[in-house]
């Protein structure tokens, strides 16, 4: 039955744990405030090992809390982040997206720094500011860097923050005899959707949206054991889903892989969300990375990485590049349903659009069809913010959600 005004936004009849209030998708104000209390204290992929393989190879990255970044891999082939930010008078240091720089040197006043941060050279120093400054004044702002699960490097703005390890816990066990191997990204493009970062984290945490998918209802929802995976949360807001095997050759001119992966049995699948955007998806022959990264509260950038092992023969990657471009390439079968999904809820979530709650009601004993997985995120959300997902405000009288 069709319901008034009034009937729209009363409130869900469910635990408080299964809905949310939308405006947590649309808000200026609570975004700022994820960045600062979310973003700006978690563990972050800023890209992977691979793509700066050699000294003074970089990639720079827009963190998701707002500091531009610069990744860079140093003369001692550690990987070192920073602020891509000048010292001296603010301005950016590197533009180009990737590169090798021996020397970072700033265009505005060739102020230079070297892979380490420190400051190897201010321009007429002497004259300008004689014993006052030098370039020990000058570093400089190194951010938490590691590289781990995966050769992945993370970064963390946090100077206090707890170890990746100690972050990432015992989320990626499931995954742990998976990544033995060093790996190599083959894969790379950005998409930008005019949605929230968590809309994107909530397709990653359900399966009940396989409905979008022809593919997958056919490889997947009628073949055995699809609905006996299970989630499992963990602290920090991750959790994790269990493997099945696809039956790829289900789907009319498809095929079973030739390709397999380490470990992880023919038409395997295992996915692993990483709060509070980043999601590890290895699916029979290949590794794909989601990093999502909000530029606001309506606009959502997200990497794609595709990766395969770092030993391939030719002929495996260029296998391996095919599996990935069927199914999760720009124009694979899945990838473009996902993002249609995400930019309609965008659409619809706007402000003065009168969205009023998301369900997250479903319960199938925290399988693959059960929203426990978006329960689990949110949980973590609202501790992590101080505010209850459902009533960001503090609006809603206790009698009404009881």
């Amino acid at each position: 039955m069709a319901r008034n005004s009034i009937e729209w936004k009363e409130v869900p009849n469910f635990p408080t744990s299964h809905f949310v209030e939308t405006s947590i998708y649309t808000d200026e104000g609570l975004f700022r405030e994820e960045q600062d209390k979310i973003f700006n204290k978690c563990w972050i992929i800023a890209c992977h090992e691979s793509e700066i393989p050699n000294p003074f190879d970089y990639r720079t990255f827009q963190h998701p809390g707002g500091a531009p970044l610069i990744v860079i891999r140093g003369e001692d082939m550690k990987v070192r982040s920073f602020y891509n930010i000048c010292p001296h008078r603010g301005n950016t240091l590197l533009y180009e997206p990737v590169g090798n720089a021996k020397r970072i040197t700033c265009i505005f006043h060739a102020w230079s720094f070297d892979s380490m941060g420190d400051c190897v050279d201010i321009s007429r120093g002497k004259q300008g500011y004689q014993d006052r400054f030098d370039c020990q004044h000058a570093g400089l702002r190194e951010v938490k860097t590691e590289v781990g699960y995966g050769g992945f490097a993370w970064v963390n703005v946090d100077d206090d923050s707890c170890t990746l390890k100690e972050y990432i816990g015992d989320a990626m066990s499931m995954l742990d005899e998976h990544l033995s191997e060093p790996l190599e990204v083959f894969h790379y493009h950005r998409a930008v959707v005019n949605t929230n970062y968590k809309l994107w984290h909530d397709t990653n945490s359900e399966f009940y949206h396989d409905y979008m998918h022809y593919f997958n209802r056919i490889t997947g929802m009628i073949q055995p054991g699809y609905f006996d995976r299970k989630y499992t949360g963990y602290p920090n807001g991750h959790a994790s889903v269990g493997s099945m095997s696809i039956k790829y050759d289900a789907y009319e001119g498809s095929k079973e892989r030739g390709v397999g992966w380490p470990g992880l049995a023919p038409g395997g699948w295992v996915l692993i969300d990483i709060f509070p955007g980043m999601t590890y998806n290895l699916r029979t022959s290949v590794l794909r990375m989601d990093t999502a990264i909000p530029l606001g509260p309506n606009k959502l950038m997200i990497e794609f990485r595709g990766l395969g092992l770092k030993r391939d023969t030719p002929a495996e990657r260029a296998e391996r590049i095919r599996d990935h471009n069927t199914i999760w390439g720009p124009f694979g079968r899945n990838l473009h349903e996902d993002l249609l999904g995400c930019h309609g809820q965008g659409l619809a979530m706007r402000e003065r659009t009168d969205s009023k709650w998301v369900l997250h009601g479903r319960e199938e004993n925290m399988t693959i069809h059960d929203e426990g997985g978006m329960r689990h995120f949110y949980a973590e959300w609202s501790r992590r913010m101080g505010r209850k997902a459902y009533d960001p405000y503090g609006q809603i009288k206790e009698q009404a959600v009881a």
